[in-house]
C-alpha cells in the first residue's frame, strides 16, 4: 500500500483557517510576493521604454523569452522535486532568485540589465511553480484540496490588489522614483522568504511502495498517467487558446464603455476583489460537488461573458461584465485540485509542471489570435472565437475526462498505464 507523504501525515495538525500549517505559510508567502510583484509589473514596461529608452518591441522581445523559458522550467523543476523528493529547496530557490532579480531593477542603468533582471524574475517563478502546487497538494487532505488551492489563490489576488494600491500610492502620494519603488517592493518578498524558510516542514519519505522508480517512470512522458489526465490537459489547452490576456478587457472597456484612464485601474481592481472572493469559496465547493461541475460552471460563465463583451457597451455593462467575467476565476484552484485528484502522488511534482506549461504555451498565441482578429474583424468576433473555444473545452471535459471514482482518490499507486 502507498505510504502518506509527510505533507499528508500533517494534514491532520489544523492551523488557521483549518488548513494544515504548510498550506497556510505557503497562503502568505504567495500574498507577499504578489504585493511585491504587482508593484513592480505595471510600471515595468513604460520603465524599460520611457525611462531606460527601449523600443517596444525589445519589451516584447524580453516578454516572450522570459515567459517561454519559465514554462520549460515548470516541466523540469516539477521532475526534479519528484526525483528527489524534495520541493521545499526548490520552492524557496525560486522565490529567493524572484526575490533578487526583481531587487536589482532599483539598480539598473540600461535596458539589458533590465532585461536580464525580468528574464531572473520568470526563471524563479518557472522553478518555484510547480514543486510548490505539489507541496500544497501534498500537504492537505485530499477532500479538502480544493480548499486549499482556493485559499491559495485567493491569498495570490489579495496581494495583487494591495501591490497596485501600494504603487498607485507611492507614486501619487509621495512622488516616488522607479528605483525607490522597485527598492520597496522587495521588502515584501524577502518576507515571504523568511516565513517559507522557518514555516514549511517537510520530511523526506517515500509516496509509494516502490520507492525506487524505474528509469522509465522519470521521464517526461504522458504515458504513466491516467487518460482522464491526458483529456484533461487537451481540455485546458482548447480553452486556454481561447483565452487571451485579460489587457484586451480593459481595451474593451476604454473603446466600448467609454471609461476614462483614471477609472481603468478601479475596475481592474474591482476584478482582483472578485477573484479573491470566488476563489476559497469555488475550492471548496469543488470538494463538496466535484471538481468537474464546478469547472464546467466557471466555463460557462466565461463564455457568458464573452458573449456580453462582444455585443454589449456602455459603461454600467462593463462593470457588470467585469464582475460576472471574475467569477470564472473560481476555476483556478479547482484544476489545479483535480490535477492531483487524477494523478500518483509520486508523479504530481510532474503532473503539475507539465499542466502549468500547457497554461503557459498558449499566453501568446491566444494574445496573437485576439489581437489579429481584433484588428481584422472587429471585437465582436474576437470575442466570440473565445467563447466558441471554451465550449469546445467543455465539451471535451464533460465527455472525456470522469471524476474520481471515491472522495481522496490519489491516483494509481501501481502506475497502471
Amino acid at each position: 500500500m502507498r505510504e502518506p507523504g509527510s505533507g499528508e501525515r500533517e494534514a491532520g495538525k489544523r492551523g488557521l483557517f483549518g488548513l494544515s500549517r504548510n498550506v497556510f505559510v505557503l497562503g502568505l508567502v504567495s500574498f507577499f510576493n504578489d504585493l511585491s510583484s504587482e508593484m513592480v509589473y505595471p510600471l515595468f514596461p513604460t520603465f524599460i521604454t520611457e525611462f531606460l529608452g527601449a523600443g517596444a518591441w525589445f519589451l516584447g522581445l524580453v516578454e516572450g523569452i522570459a515567459d517561454s523559458v519559465a514554462s520549460l522550467l515548470n516541466l523540469f523543476s516539477g521532475w526534479i522535486s519528484d526525483r528527489f523528493r524534495r520541493r521545499k529547496a526548490l520552492v524557496m530557490g525560486g522565490y529567493s532568485f524572484s526575490a533578487l532579480s526583481r531587487g536589482s531593477l532599483a539598480l539598473v542603468t540600461a535596458p539589458w540589465q533590465a532585461a536580464a533582471a525580468w528574464f531572473g524574475n520568470r526563471v524563479g517563478k518557472g522553478v518555484r511553480t510547480a514543486p510548490r502546487d505539489a507541496l500544497i497538494a501534498d500537504s492537505c487532505d485530499p477532500a479538502e484540496r480544493g480548499r486549499a488551492f482556493g485559499y491559495h489563490r485567493s491569498m495570490d489576488h489579495t496581494g495583487a490588489l494591495f501591490g497596485a494600491a501600494a504603487a498607485s500610492v507611492l507614486i501619487t502620494a509621495f512622488s516616488l522614483t522607479y528605483r525607490s519603488i522597485f527598492a520597496i517592493a522587495f521588502i515584501p518578498i524577502a518576507v515571504g522568504v523568511i516565513l517559507l524558510s522557518v514555516g514549511i516542514r517537510e520530511k523526506r519519505a517515500p509516496l509509494c511502495e516502490d520507492d525506487d522508480l524505474p528509469p522509465e517512470r522519470l521521464s517526461l512522458s504522458l504515458r504513466p498517467y491516467d487518460r482522464r489526465f491526458r483529456w484533461l490537459l487537451l481540455a485546458v489547452f482548447i480553452f486556454t487558446m481561447g483565452n487571451s490576456s485579460d489587457a484586451f478587457l480593459l481595451l474593451r472597456a476604454r473603446q466600448g464603455g467609454g471609461f476614462s484612464l483614471a477609472l481603468l485601474p478601479a475596475l481592474w481592481g474591482v476584478l482582483h476583489v472578485v477573484k479573491a472572493a470566488v476563489s476559497i469559496r469555488g475550492g471548496v465547493l469543488s470538494d463538496r460537488l466535484g471538481r468537474k461541475g464546478v469547472i464546467l460552471g466557471g466555463w460557462a460563465i466565461y463564455v457568458l461573458a464573452y458573449a456580453g463583451f462582444a455585443f454589449l457597451e456602455g459603461p454600467a455593462w462593463m462593470w457588470m461584465l467585469f464582475v460576472v467575467y471574475g467569477f470564472y476565476y473560481m476555476t483556478e484552484a479547482v484544476l489545479k485540485a483535480f490535477v492531483a485528484d487524477l494523478v500518483p502522488a509520486a508523479l504530481r511534482g510532474r503532473a503539475f509542471g507539465i499542466y502549468n506549461f500547457t497554461v503557459s504555451i498558449t499566453v501568446l498565441p491566444a494574445s496573437l489570435l485576439m489581437g489579429l482578429l481584433w484588428d481584422t474583424a472587429g471585437p465582436r468576433y474576437a470575442f466570440l472565437v473565445g467563447a466558441g473555444l471554451a465550449l469546445a473545452a467543455m465539451a471535451v471535459l464533460a465527455g472525456a475526462v470522469r471524476r474520481p471514482r471515491e472522495a481522496g482518490f490519489q491516483g494509481f499507486p501501481h502506475f497502471r498505464r
